[in-house]
This record gives C-alpha cells, structure tokens and sequence, in this order.
C-alpha cells in the first residue's frame, strides 16, 4: 500500500529527537507504516529508511549554509524521486524550515498530504511565511499553545500536541537541593556547546576560556555534555588544547547535567531541558556577523531562549554575540554561583515551565494525527 509509506524529514537534533518518539508511537498506533526519509540515528534506529544523513545539511548562519547548498539540493531532489517511486501519499516534515517549506510545495503538487510537526518560528520572524503554511501544509501540529493561537489569529487550524519533552526528562533531584557545595567543594558546572558542529566550533573555545576564567575565582568540576549528533572527536579536539581536566559526557546526559550547579549552554532545546530538569543556567550564542546583522533586521523578540520565551520574562541572562566573550561569561556564572538565593528564585521559576509544555503523551498525539492522514489517504 503506498499509502503506507511515510516521508518523514528532519534536519536538526531535535527534529531527530523527537521525530524517532512519533515514528516509535506510529509503529505500535499503525504498523504496516513503513518510513523513508532524512534523520539521523535517532530516526534510523527507529526504523526510518535514511536516504541521507541529517547531519549533512545541518548548520547556522549564512556561510555555513552556503557550504551544505550543493547536497541539500541533492538531498531535496532524492527524496522528491523516491516519492514518486513510492507513490506515497503523505509526509511530516519535522520543523527544519529553510529546507521544509520549500520542499511542501513539491510535495502538494504531487498529490502528497503535508503534516508539519513542530512550527517554525513565524511568530517570531518572517511572518510571510505563514502563507507558505496556508497554502502548502494540510495539518499543522504545533508543541506550544500560543503558537495555536498565533495559526488562528491567520485563519490556519493547528493542533497543540504538546511537547514531547515532558516525557523525554525525567524530574531528577538536582546539584542545589542541598544547597550550594561546603567550603573549598567545587561546584560543577555544564557545558552544553549545541548540536550542530558549526555551533560547536564557534561556541566551545569561549566557553573553555570562560570556564578557565572561572575557576580562577571557585573552584569547579567542569562537566561537557555532547549532543548525540556531535562527534567525540571533535569536541576533544578543542579540549585537549585548553589543558583544562573535563569530563566529557557521552551517556546519561539528563543526569549529569541535573547533577550540575550551573549549565552554560547554547540557545535552543537544550534550554527547555535544563529548565525541566531545574538546573540554573548562563544561556549564550554567536553567529556569523552577516547572519547577525540580517537576524537584527527581521527578527522581532527581545529574547532568544526558549525558556525566556514560554515564562514571558527574562528568567536566565542570555549572552549573544559581542557580550557572549568569555569574560562576561565568567562573570555571569560567578555572580549566579555568589548569590544562592538568586539561584533559588530561578529554581522556582523554572518549575512554571513543565505545566506550560503540556501533558504527558505528546508523541502519542502527535503519531494519532498523522495516522488519520494515513488512514484518509489509504
């Protein structure tokens, strides 16, 4: 049956992530599914036929986008023949916008159904876009209530399934639950560089040098978290230079990073995790000058991590491009790691962010939206 055969694309880490968590629950909701597509291991050990590895085509900013234009090109004409060959009639194109819009309208025009699972970020920049949205896109499932209301405030229905998140991180008792480390005891301290290798290179040498800066001032164990789509190899290669002594975490990343006083971290999900799991965090993030300059331009929020996003307030200090140097880093960490009762209040305030991403279940809905397209199409 073609209409069994399912398009699923997803381009970045989460997308991986939590594309796998449908595909898993899609499994056991409809079993002859049978996907294909672009991911990543997640996705793959999942059961996703990869035609190509998402990890090929992932970056940040105008030049390292310019650098992955001649396989995504590629990619996007091979995952356009095997639809055809297929003959299948629906797809989820997981967020993944500069390569997932232009991709529905082909999709559409060839008779495909389109679920777009996890919405860009039109609310927050290039607006427009939501008439890509309308015109391409059949079902629109979103993880944020005011993302629904931003789709029907545009005349678009969408579904708010939740985020998947709440169930992928567990409620662990965190480093602060009693209290900040006895004298002369370090405080541990994560660094979470991103998930795409671009992030990383241009992230983790100042993150290095803002650690180094820090235990100048208290003592600290310094904890590297890597996401799964990052090589060992190369976060070592940046370590090994610093001279710094690093545990590189590899497995049990919620845990060990639960386990920290203090996380500094790249802008993205990996803020809504450390939120859910109470860790107190620094949040920076640097892109290219051009990228910046343009981002200024069209972007409209006053705040760029998730987290500050959904509480509707600056919770976290968020430290970008030119203030993201390793000596403010430093000093804001410091000052977080001086004042306990500043950490508590931040504590507090990232408990609201659990009850705001929904209840637990939101792969399931989401996998029971896209079993209707089959079922339709079938």
């Amino acid at each position: 049956m073609a209409a069994d055969d399912l398009l699923i694309v997803a381009g970045e880490a989460s997308g991986d992530l939590h594309g796998s968590a449908l595909l898993a629950e899609l499994a056991g909701l409809r079993p002859t599914v049978r996907a294909f597509g672009l991911g990543g291991r997640r996705l793959a050990d999942a059961g996703l036929d990869c035609l190509a590895e998402a990890e090929e085509i992932s970056a940040v900013g105008l030049a390292e986008v310019a650098r992955v234009v001649p396989r995504a090109r590629r990619i996007f004409r091979q995952l356009l023949a095997e639809v055809e060959r297929r003959q299948s009639r629906v797809a989820v194109l997981i967020d993944f916008p500069e390569f997932n819009l232009r991709l529905a309208g082909p999709l559409k025009r060839r008779g495909v159904r389109v679920v777009y699972y996890i919405s860009p970020q039109i609310w927050a920049w290039r607006e427009g876009r939501v008439e890509v949205v309308r015109r391409w896109v059949d079902r629109m499932l979103v993880l944020f209530p005011f993302e629904g209301a931003f789709y029907r405030q545009h005349g678009i229905e969408a579904t708010v399934v939740g985020h998947p998140l709440v169930d992928e991180v567990p409620e662990l008792r965190g480093a602060w639950d009693d209290g900040p480390p006895a004298s002369g005891e370090p405080y541990r301290v994560a660094l979470l560089p991103g998930s795409r290798r671009s992030e990383v290179r241009r992230l983790l040498p100042p993150m290095l040098a803002a650690a180094r800066r820090l235990s100048d001032s208290v003592p600290i164990e310094l904890r590297l978290i890597r996401a799964p789509t990052v090589p060992v190899e190369l976060l070592e290669s940046y370590v090994g230079p610093s001279g710094l002594p690093v545990e590189l975490v590899t497995d049990d990343r919620f845990a060990a990073a639960a386990g920290c006083h203090l996380a500094i971290c790249a802008s993205g999900t990996a803020t809504l995790e450390l939120a859910l799991l109470g860790t107190p965090m620094v949040v920076v993030y640097r892109v290219g000058a051009w990228s910046y300059l343009l981002g200024k331009l069209i972007v409209r929020l006053r705040t760029v991590s998730l987290v500050n996003l959904l509480l509707g307030e600056s919770v976290v200090p968020e430290l970008l491009q030119g203030a993201a140097r390793p000596r403010s880093v430093a000093d804001q960490a410091l000052r977080l790691l001086r004042d306990p009762p500043r950490v508590e209040r931040m504590r507090r305030q990232l408990q609201r962010v659990r009850p705001l991403l929904g209840e637990s279940g939101a792969s399931r809905r989401a996998a029971a939206e896209v079993r209707a397209e089959l079922e339709a199409a079938g």
